[in-house]
């Protein structure tokens, strides 16, 4: 593999030995090595050997002494469980790892998967909603995900209950994804076991968490920014006003997806976060055919945003200085990693080692989305 630093807007050269694929493994399992960090430490040392010798010391200059990195052993029995579930690693960057998720800046340095791996070069369209669906909401998650299969679009979802169910059991005969929020080998909810086994045998399964890993709370927004990434666009079909469902949502705005939201009676709490998505832009969907024909209009759009430091950054005397800066401007509520630079007027490239370290530290805490935020 070649040994060039990489950036994280120029993905590395995915790892082509075993060796490598251990390191990789290692560096992201690493204590408090998130994805901004792996791709950043990646970038500053070369290779994930590399970046794993510098790590301690990386840690020490944060504040973080006896920094220890994710023991040997622990990887050789993630691996292990891999091979006996059947599953595969795959890396960014290889020819099975979906492009779309490429297009995102979070992107996952790898996935496991269970199943058939070649649906990751089919369209895609994600459609999520609410666990405690209506009747209405199931039929229409039912009917919507069987159209888009039959026109060979393959359907995604978190394999929660309600809508999520639904549309992977219409979607099972054409094509559909299932995006776990735990190991790709933990079934939750229980409920779904046998769903999950089936999609396992005619769709597919990832996760970007441990094999074994059960979901807390934390690991469903990470999750839904992948079921997100891999889609041209997202359907909501019922959500309520506060809901993962509209974080899925506001995750495709971010990425640069289409949002369409199934519009429901004014009265029903499930059908609230739908309407609130169509008032505020979100495209209308009555069924499969408003969903194509919203595909096929779509046109290349070309990102023409202006640079984001147009004045020359002041010289700060230290990097204690622009660390009390940066703590100053951050709070528990997370704001996205381009307003800090616009806050306080720095270059990325003067900011990432400083938020590496703060990070390291424990008093950074980054989120999915690009967003940061003082650690609780």
């Amino acid at each position: 593999m070649t040994e060039d630093a990489h950036s994280s807007t120029h993905p590395p050269l995915p790892p082509t030995t075993e060796e490598h694929r251990f390191s990789w493994l290692r560096l992201l399992r690493s204590r408090r090595v998130g994805i901004a960090t792996f791709y950043r430490l990646l970038s500053e040392h070369g290779t994930a050997q590399a970046a794993l010798d510098a790590l301690p010391d990386v840690a020490k200059a944060a504040g973080v002494e006896k920094y220890q990195i994710c023991p040997e052993g622990v990887i050789h029995a993630e691996l292990k469980a891999g091979r006996a579930l059947g599953a595969q690693l795959l890396f960014r960057g290889d020819a099975a790892y979906p492009k779309s998720l490429c297009d995102i800046h979070d992107a996952p340095p790898f996935v496991w998967a269970i199943g058939d791996t070649s649906l990751l070069k089919r369209p895609m369209v994600a459609m999520v909603g609410a666990r405690n669906a209506s009747s209405l909401g199931t039929r229409m998650a039912s009917a919507l995900a069987k159209e888009l299969t039959d026109n060979d679009i393959v359907v995604v979802s978190g394999l929660a209950r309600g809508i999520d169910t639904a549309a992977h059991h219409a979607a099972l005969d054409g094509g559909t994804v299932a995006v776990q929020a735990g190991g790709v080998d933990v079934m939750y909810p229980a409920e779904n076991t046998e769903l999950a086994a089936q999609i396992a045998k005619k769709g597919l399964r990832l996760s970007e968490q441990p094999i074994g890993l059960q979901p807390t709370a934390r690991h469903f927004p990470s999750r839904n920014r992948i079921i997100s990434g891999l889609s041209q666009a997202v359907v909501v079909v019922e959500a309520a006003a506060k809901s993962g469902s509209l974080i899925t949502a506001r995750n495709a705005l971010d990425q640069g997806r289409d949002v369409f939201a199934v519009p429901g009676h004014p009265f029903d709490a499930r059908a609230a976060g739908c309407n609130m998505l169509i008032r505020d832009g979100a495209v209308l969907i009555r069924n499969a055919q408003d969903v194509l024909e919203n595909l096929k209009s779509q046109e290349p759009e070309f990102d023409l945003a202006e640079p984001l430091l147009e004045q020359a950054a002041p010289v700060l005397s230290d990097a204690s200085e622009l660390h009390s800066i940066i703590l100053s401007r951050l709070s528990p509520s997370p704001i996205a990693e381009d307003q800090l630079l616009r806050d306080i007027n720095q270059k990325p490239q003067t900011i990432a080692p400083i938020l590496l370290d703060m990070e390291l530290s424990g008093h950074v805490m980054r989120h999915p989305g690009g967003l940061l935020s003082l650690a609780c």
